[in-house]
């Protein structure tokens, strides 16, 4: 495979999840109304583990540069093409049975979910402005259909919506500040954008343009103030599609960050900073303190979540070779507990979704005791509990904080660690409570889907989920070692520029 292009091997695992889509897209109208839908399906596992291979292949290669130096291939987004394969495989498992026998379109449902990991791989590995354009907008139009995929249900369509306009306005900051970006450095390559800011003439344009890229990417990471969107369409979305939007989706859009702030603006790191300082603890507040006011569970993770990237952007304030690494991991960390949260949550409510509030999990342990107890070891991992991914993935973010001096904003992530525990401790009592059924009732219709709806390859989901939170709590050196290997890249920003652009070219462009 090494005498092939780099334009072939730099994508590889792209072109693999396009492929195999398209097949998918293409074999749907075929099969006649009312057949399974599963093979459609299987067939897009197999892809998503092709382009896992593939992923790995491309650590052996170094760094690859494609497409007049506009993707590069390297550790840093192999490290984010396995975290959101690693997410894309598991949302197929657990969403294998469950349009079986409720809609007759799961084959666009497989397909959407290819082209969706697509795009947000090909925004991990973009060094081009117009390139990670492309991606989010590819990413995005895919998980803006999916949230609406429960048809005929009125909160589907309604989180549909939602998204699309909110994040359309999202997609409009992002686009805007590109154009600032060219108009302040006469380019939207990061590594020429990183050049051209030493000797730019117009300053105050690229603080502008920083800015207005960094809201775009709040709102794709649900980062308040750009939160609005976000418990209204996790609470109408399909289950197994709340687990993938609420975690490949903002990977792509963290390794962005990462790759346009300490790749393509480092010099104006002391500016940014403070806003992701703000930014940071703004998020971990609103996002703890909504969530405590949640009865129903998607709406109340939907804040978890918020809180999360409040976390993940601690990691942004901290030294570019502490905060890096601690970023990557903990992206990795919180994508492995809440997508099995998420896989749980599916395999309790079914495609009808009945379990909705803290209340109907009231003796859950009683009637599905494995269920309850996974669905437990991911929220002690969000809390943070020791020998859990997600106190590791705490640990090295605050420590990173602390390393750069950003002591208050550390304690504040600590104090907020603390308001957590009560609404996920609340959930968890709720699940080892005994029933009471004078006042929590249980339909006939949610007894029979509870005892009906036990399919293996959601459970083959959630526990590959389980495993990964638990390597990642008792032994993250490896998850670490490729993390810091990630981080490497973007800190030495070992990124070729064009040929047509000349130093000359960048002293001229900005003051014409």
């Amino acid at each position: 495979m090494n005498s092939l292009s780099p334009n072939i091997l730099a994508l590889l695992p792209e072109y693999i999840l396009t492929i195999v889509g398209i097949v998918v897209m293409l074999a749907e109208p075929l099969l006649s109304k009312g057949t399974s839908r599963k093979p459609l399906g299987y067939l897009a596992i197999a892809g998503t583990l092709a382009s896992i291979a593939a992923s790995i292949y491309q650590l052996q290669l170094g760094v690859l540069h494609a497409f007049s130096n506009s993707i590069q291939a390297d550790s840093f987004s192999v490290f984010f093409h396995l975290v959101i394969a690693g997410v894309v495989l598991l949302t197929l498992l657990t969403s294998l049975d469950y349009f079986e026998g409720h809609a007759t379109h799961a084959g666009e449902y497989f397909a959407l979910t290819l082209f969706g990991a697509t795009g947000m791989m090909l925004m991990s590995c973009s060094t081009e402005l117009l390139m990670v354009f492309i991606g989010l907008e590819i990413s995005s139009i895919s998980t803006y259909i999916m949230a609406g995929f429960r048809k005929g249900h009125a909160s589907a369509s309604e989180s549909s919506l939602k998204y699309f306009l909110l994040g359309s306005f999202a997609t409009a900051f992002f686009l805007y500040g590109i154009a600032l970006t060219f108009g302040a450095t006469g380019s939207t390559n990061i590594a020429v954008v990183a050049s051209a800011l030493g000797t730019t003439h117009t300053p105050l344009l690229a603080v502008l343009a920083v800015a207005m890229i960094i809201i775009g990417i709040g709102f794709k990471v649900s980062a308040a103030p750009f939160h609005v969107w976000t418990p209204d369409v996790y609470q109408g979305a399909p289950a197994p599609v709340v687990g993938l939007m609420s975690t490949a989706p903002k990977a792509a859009a963290f390794a962005v960050l990462i790759r346009i702030l300490f790749s393509g603006f480092p010099l104006y790191q002391a500016r940014w900073s403070w806003l992701i300082w703000g930014i940071a603890a703004l998020s971990m507040t609103i996002g703890n303190l909504g969530a405590l006011l949640q009865r129903d569970v998607k709406r109340m993770l939907a804040y978890s979540s918020i809180a999360h990237a409040g976390y993940l952007l601690v990691a942004f304030t901290a030294l570019p070779q502490d905060g890096i690494a601690a970023a990557c991991f903990y992206t990795a960390g919180y994508a492995a507990m809440n997508v099995g949260a998420f896989a749980v949550i599916t395999q309790i409510s079914g495609f009808s979704e009945r379990t909705r509030t803290a209340e109907d999990y009231i003796g859950l342990a009683l009637r599905r005791p494995i269920l309850a107890a996974l669905l437990s070891f991911f929220l002690l991992s969000l809390i943070g509990i020791p020998f859990t991914g997600g106190f590791f993935g705490k640990f090295y973010v605050f420590t990173a904080a602390l390393h750069a001096g950003r002591v208050w904003l550390a304690i504040i992530g600590l104090l907020n660690s603390g308001v957590a525990c009560f609404y996920y401790l609340r959930l968890l009592m709720a699940i080892y409570s005994r029933p009471a059924p004078v006042t929590v009732p249980v339909t006939p219709t949610y007894a029979a889907e509870d005892s009906q709806y036990r399919p293996i390859a959601a459970g083959i989901a959630v526990a590959l989920s389980a495993l990964a939170v638990l390597v990642l709590g008792i032994a993250p050196a490896s998850v670490l070692r490729l993390a810091q290997a990630a981080s490497q890249t973007q800190i030495a920003a070992p990124i070729v520029q064009p040929p047509s652009v000349s130093v000359s070219d960048l002293d001229r462009t900005p003051s014409q």
